[in-house]
């Protein structure tokens, strides 16, 4: 019999585990580095180790496990699979459900900045018509939703996942939001339960060219910018990817055993991925990038992180667009950072998804917009659904 009971959580991580952390922090053996490279090899040593001593003499766990403790948590089992998720309900009786899906390397974490905002607009200067329950799961295999048992969570296997979950929940019209690998999620909920979906909202939306030679005829300036970053992430941005993707299991003995190793894993994609200077943190909070490492570590999840790359395609070399990508008419709203890992091409995003109704570009933040550019997300995120509220989703 399928176990749907959903059970209140509280992050209480033994004192033990942030003690073997911080062992293993002041124990780590450090490789050596070619003088005046700085990243382009990777993450500088100068830099680590001095984010690493940060982590095992300043960083206070307890704070950060608190901050999200503030937020109603649960777990259930959906799928074989135990479902981690933050729902935080708004206080206004009308506000819209809202289901949002982080990406990689991301948490739950990411969304700390803006749950309040979202969920009581009232109390932060804003329209209380703008108001959204929130339902923020982590994913599949990562952190407190972690490790997966067994292959195939794909994005459609996690949007029947969310489906049930917001069935669960009692919620019959919601929207969707996602970043990174969740707007290929959220836009797949979108396609399976168009009868519960108002509307779907990406940043960091993934568009891939069909192979058909006349979609790259008379490209614009804007979209041949779009091909050369396109050419620059296959180039210099793809190596993640392509190990994770390929050979996760050998990659995981590093990051399970190496808290640095986990930590330098996360800190070079948050310094490409993010609109930042010389440093990530520039862009993200130190500790915010720490907590986020946190999540991984303390619940031993790298391995089963990386095993969703197996998962996960974000190119048209993975992907056969033509006959597996199928055309979405739920509205959508579309939001373009501009140091996000990959910009939408928009005459590939129209092709796949037939009802754009939103789309705005920013000239600042990256791919973790909700931790990097908060006040833009909010006022992006509130902007669409204001067009697909009179739908007339409301939550049960």
């Amino acid at each position: 019999m399928t176990n749907t009971e959903i059970r209140p959580f509280r992050i209480d991580i033994a004192e033990s585990d942030l003690t073997d952390l911080r062992d293993r922090l002041a124990r780590t053996r450090w490789p050596d580095e070619l003088p005046g490279t700085g990243w382009s090899y990777g993450v500088p040593l100068g830099y680590l180790r001095g984010l690493a001593e940060h982590w095992r003499t300043e960083y206070d766990w307890r704070r950060h496990e608190a901050s999200l403790n503030e937020h109603p948590q649960f777990t259930t089992e959906i799928d074989g699979q135990n479902i981690h998720f933050l729902h935080v309900r708004s206080p206004e009786p009308d506000a819209l459900p809202l289901l949002v899906t982080h990406g990689w390397p991301s948490s739950v974490a990411e969304y700390l900045d803006v749950i309040g905002p979202l969920t009581n607009p009232r109390a932060h200067g804003g329209d209380p018509a703008d108001a959204f329950h929130l339902v923020i799961p982590s994913l599949p295999g990562y952190g407190l939703s972690g490790p997966t048992r067994e292959p195939g969570w794909g994005s459609a296997r996690v949007a029947r996942a969310w489906r049930e979950l917001m069935r669960r929940l009692g919620y019959e019209r919601y929207g969707t939001q996602g970043g990174d690998w969740g707007t290929w999620i959220s836009r797949e909920v979108g396609l399976i339960a168009p009868e519960h979906v108002v509307g779907v909202h990406t940043n960091g939306l993934i568009t891939f060219p069909s192979g058909d030679p006349e979609e790259l005829v008379d490209l614009t300036e804007d979209e041949q910018a779009w091909m050369r970053r396109a050419e620059h992430y296959m180039a210099e941005l793809y190596g993640y990817k392509k190990i994770q993707s390929t050979r996760p299991q050998t990659l995981s003995y590093g990051l399970t055993d190496s808290p640095v190793g986990q930590l330098a894993w996360i800190v070079g994609v948050f310094k490409e991925w993010t609109d930042c200077g010389e440093t990530p943190e520039d862009a993200v909070d130190r500790d915010r990038i720490l907590t986020t490492a946190m999540l991984y570590w303390l619940t031993n999840t790298a391995n089963s992180v990386a095993r969703s790359f197996v998962e996960t395609p974000d190119t048209g070399e993975e992907v056969d667009v033509p006959t597996e990508i199928r055309p979405s008419t739920v509205p959508m709203g579309v939001a373009v950072f501009p140091r996000d890992i990959n910009w939408p091409m928009r005459r590939f995003a129209e092709r796949d998804n037939r009802n754009i109704v939103h789309w705005t570009e920013f000239d600042r933040g990256g791919t973790f917009a909700a931790m990097e550019e908060p006040d833009l997300y909010v006022g992006d995120v509130r902007e669409f659904f204001r067009r697909v509220r009179a739908e007339g989703a409301t939550a049960r």
